[in-house]
């Protein structure tokens, strides 16, 4: 039986052009700077997101981290959402390696910030306080559904930063998500920010890696911290391979997944025991919960989703997270439409 998995799309598989620009990479030693296939990586990376330069680093994780440690020093503090992927997910890495400190503010349903919420967190330049140095933005926003972050915020968050002598580093993670979305280039999403990472690993279907863009002597900066944090990998070009066929293949086919999601959603919402969230999907993702109705929760729903060749994703007892990706064709949301009828018609 051939799965269908709607987990996330970190599941993705590298695509067989991958596979053969992969064995067929030119390398050198990375962290020498030597590795030509790295170094073109980093330059479209830089591109793309229209910055100086470019790192490529093995996770989005440790980019976020990477860029953190590069803007503040230790004890200063950073202002970010509480559902973001970095205040949630990343380990406490900030805090644990960096001695950063960090100011959640609530995040809106549209994945925001309010920007009095953020005047009001810039902490005053006095002795008892930790100096305020950075704000991060998250787009697309995982948590608050795979929201994009419209070009007028982030660029009003970049005016309030430029303001009041801050940095701006933007977790785009899905960027580019973002930018099919809302029908407008990376570059433009990007503008407003110092730093910005974005995954190879996730829609884009590459294996392995993020790269992290800024100006010429941050990614200087960078360089050497990731060096610190182990993540040098010599003869990387391997892996900068499958992303340089994503980055050039893989972006415009991103609304293919949107697209997907929008037929996904428009199923779901016919099953009696289904409660999706308002307006989603609002990119490649779908949050859906169960209705008291259904006496089942959503680990025993997805077990039994399992016995029919479908993965979902829990994040919650009564709440689930599906995302399309490329290896989710519409037969298989067809599928997972059928599947989840059967499954909740016998909860």
């Amino acid at each position: 039986m051939q799965i269908v998995d709607l987990r996330s799309d970190t599941v993705t598989l590298p695509t067989e052009a991958m596979r053969r620009a992969m064995t067929e990479a030119v390398v050198g030693d990375d962290v020498y700077g030597e590795d030509p296939t790295v170094n073109h990586l980093q330059e479209l990376g830089a591109e793309l997101t229209g910055k100086e330069a470019a790192l490529f680093l093995p996770s989005g994780t440790m980019g976020n981290l990477v860029a953190v440690l590069a803007h503040c020093g230790r004890g200063d503090e950073v202002i970010l959402g509480n559902k973001a992927h970095t205040f949630l997910y990343e380990a406490g890495g900030i805090s644990a390696l960096g001695g950063v400190h960090s100011c959640q503010l609530p995040n809106q349903q549209d994945g925001t910030m309010l920007l009095d919420d953020i005047r009001a967190a810039i902490r005053p330049d006095e002795a008892h306080h930790p100096v305020t140095r950075l704000i991060t933005l998250e787009n697309t926003h995982n948590r608050c559904g795979g929201v994009a972050l419209t070009p007028e915020y982030t660029r009003a968050v970049g005016d309030l930063a430029q303001e009041r002598g801050l940095l701006l580093h933007m977790d785009g993670a899905r960027i580019f998500n973002a930018a099919v979305s809302l029908g407008v280039t990376a570059q433009v999403l990007a503008a407003p920010a110092d730093s910005i990472t974005f995954c190879l690993s996730k829609g884009l279907c590459a294996p392995v890696g993020s790269v992290l863009c800024g100006s010429k002597a941050f990614i200087h900066q960078a360089h050497r911290i990731r060096k610190q944090l182990g993540g040098g990998m010599r003869q990387a070009g391997i892996l900068a391979a499958a992303g340089i066929v994503a980055l050039e293949t893989m972006i415009d086919r991103l609304a293919e997944d949107h697209a997907r999601a929008k037929r996904l959603a428009q199923g779901l919402a016919e099953i009696p025991g289904m409660v999706l969230d308002p307006g989603t999907p609002f990119t490649n993702m779908i949050f859906t919960g169960l209705s008291e109705s259904v006496r089942l929760d959503t680990r025993e729903v997805a077990q039994r989703m399992d016995e029919h060749g479908i993965r979902v994703g829990v994040v919650g007892k009564r709440r689930f997270r599906l995302v399309l990706h490329y290896w989710i064709d519409d037969a298989g949301v067809e599928r997972a439409v059928q599947a989840f009828a059967d499954v909740l018609s016998l909860a």
